[in-house]
């Protein structure tokens, strides 16, 4: 039976000053909302309407009633033009479809939302990992430098390659065609779209970060309901989008701060990655936190076992509560721990790899027999496609694809684990040839060989975890990006550290080409075709390829948005509530 929400506005005179813009209602058109999920429902009146000029209704009854929560309506709120009506925390626990309507006098606005149930469970772990920004070129770079290629056929599957089931992802956001990693782990984490740099919220008209209509996350939805365990691992900083994205409810993704206490009031399992500064605090030596809140006592007092290395990781073994912070920032790539020692090596020797601190969180979550929910993400592919820096992205690719081969270790024959690989985004990069030392000419578009001329790079085997221990050599793949500032590009691997493709020039938010590149022999230089104040690359706005095995998985197919990511986890896991 179709279900009808109404919100209906009464009382010309609060109408007169109303202006022609229709009210919004949050959540937003079309969303769907898992049966039993907490939400926001806002609903903004512009023309700051009184509160008795204002009526809410679903189904032709009073929203109040129906949600079986109070209301609160705030007139003018944070002193702007506009009336707000707020039911915090609703939950519909029926499914089916409804509308949602909005009147005011003669004006009216209405939407639609899908409530869905999702049956008995199928899986009771799921292990969701994201390579932030991974593109096609990027999975294909990896498989080349992995498994070799010759006369055509690659020496082999790359782990994230080998799974049955495939979907292609859009992942638009409710603002823009391009979005950002925040906004797509959202949706990935809630089931809600949102705009740019927003977690676990609705962008609202609402002043403060904080305030804005929340959606419930993956993480507080299954230890709310189902006592299952939580984790969250990756090489960034803890508090960046991605790994926020799982317990963070802000309009803002730079609330690092407020972050921190998110996940302290989430209470995720296991919390392992880089970021230490905002844990830290204010009077401690390189905090960034402007209260004195010390969080690393604060987990540890509640239980939680705190590493610093791949040591200390490794000896925490017995662990059922981790907390591993093992950068100040974000954590060093595969290339630069293992093969070039560059980065912040030097001052973090003992940094673990991404497969470390999967078998950590694995050892950790399988301890609770309701099940865990796992996001692992190998976050700097995204960073160093944003410096133009491919073959550093390459290798974390790589790293992603050993973390999970462990995974898929672990799943076994056990039939319990349902495994997806999707990027949250992807950047506008291609494989367009080879470059060849030994081709004529000085400039590095003489060596640039396409079509029959892009002849098989020389790369050298790859070690026994998949990595070529050489990158520089005479014959190196060609991979172009497509939105890029203005830049200088060498066709060579950037061994003295992460590229930096522009820099701060003499006129204020103008980048200029980063001369260091350029006097690079036979360095081409590029005019960008990014806005002047653009220092890197930026997103694109193509699908991404998501690849999944497991129960539930036959669920990924075709062409989907990427809501869809988190309808298909929560159904895999039955988390609606039991009829």
């Amino acid at each position: 039976m179709k279900r009808i929400a109404t919100v209906c506005l009464t009382g010309a005179m609060a109408l007169m000053s109303i202006p022609t813009q229709a009210q919004t209602i949050y959540p937003l058109n079309r969303a769907e909302i898992l049966a039993g999920a907490k939400f926001d429902f806002k609903v903004e009146f512009p023309g700051a309407p009184e509160q008795a000029a204002v009526k809410v209704t679903i189904d032709g009854q009073d929203a109040a009633t129906v949600l079986g929560k109070g209301a609160t309506f705030v007139q003018r709120e944070d002193g702007g033009e506009f009336s707000a009506f707020w039911i915090r925390d609703a939950v519909l626990p029926k499914a089916g479809k409804y509308a949602v309507e909005a009147t005011a006098g003669d004006r009216k606005a209405s939407v639609a939302w899908e409530v869905f149930d999702t049956g008995a469970p199928k899986a009771k772990n799921v292990i969701l990992f994201i390579g932030d920004g991974m593109s096609i070129a990027h999975r294909t770079a990896a498989r080349i430098l992995s498994k070799g290629i010759v006369e055509g056929r690659y020496g082999g599957e790359l782990a994230i390659d080998d799974m049955p089931y495939m979907a292609l992802v859009s992942t638009s956001g409710t603002d823009s065609v391009v979005t950002d990693s925040a906004n797509s782990m959202s949706a990935y984490t809630t089931g809600h779209k949102s705009c740019v740099n927003a977690l676990g919220v609705y962008c609202a008209r609402n002043k403060n970060t904080l305030e804005h209509p929340k959606v419930e996350t993956i993480s507080e939805l299954v230890k709310r309901t189902r006592g299952m365990s939580v984790g969250i691992v990756t090489n960034t900083e803890i508090e960046d989008a991605t790994p926020a994205g799982m317990v963070a409810h802000t309009r803002r993704r730079s609330d690092y701060n407020d972050i921190v206490k998110m996940f302290f009031d989430v209470k995720p399992d296991v919390i392992l990655g880089g970021g230490s500064p905002n844990f830290l605090a204010k009077a401690t030596p390189g905090s960034k936190r402007t209260d004195e809140e010390d969080y690393i006592k604060k987990f540890e007092g509640a239980g939680y076992k705190f590493v610093s290395t791949k040591t200390e990781l490794a000896a925490a073994a017995s662990s059922d509560k981790l907390l591993g912070l093992f950068n100040t920032g974000n954590m060093d790539g595969a290339l630069d721990r293992m093969v070039l020692k560059k980065g912040s090596v030097g001052k973090f020797p003992d940094q673990p790899d991404l497969t470390d601190q999967v078998r950590a969180a694995l050892g950790a979550l399988s301890k609770n027999d309701k099940g865990f929910v796992l996001m692992v993400e190998s976050g700097r592919i995204d960073k160093y496609s944003h410096s133009l820096d491919w073959e550093r992205a390459a290798f974390d690719t790589i790293m992603l694809d050993n973390a999970v081969k462990v995974a898929k270790e672990f799943a076994g024959t056990r039939n319990d684990t349902l495994i997806i690989v999707v990027p949250d985004h992807t950047h506008p990069i291609s494989i367009v040839g080879t470059y060849d030392d030994e081709r004529p000419g000085q400039q590095l578009r003489d060596k640039l060989g396409v079509y029959s001329e892009s002849r098989f790079p020389n790369y050298p085997a790859a070690n026994a975890d998949g990595y070529p221990e050489k990158v520089d050599v005479s014959r190196r793949l060609a991979l172009s990006f497509g939105a890029v500032p203005d830049n200088c590009e060498t066709g060579h691997p950037y061994l003295e550290g992460e590229n930096v493709p522009a820099v701060a020039g003499a006129t204020k938010d103008v980048f200029v080409a980063n001369e260091k590149n350029c006097t690079v022999a036979g360095a081409f230089r590029r005019t960008g075709n990014l806005p002047l104040e653009a220092s890197q690359g930026v997103h694109s706005g193509d699908d991404a390829l998501l690849t999944a095995m497991g129960p539930g998985s036959e669920q990924f197919h075709g062409r989907i948005d990427n809501t869809r990511v988190f309808r298909f986890m929560a159904t895999a896991l039955g988390l609606a509530p039991a009829k």
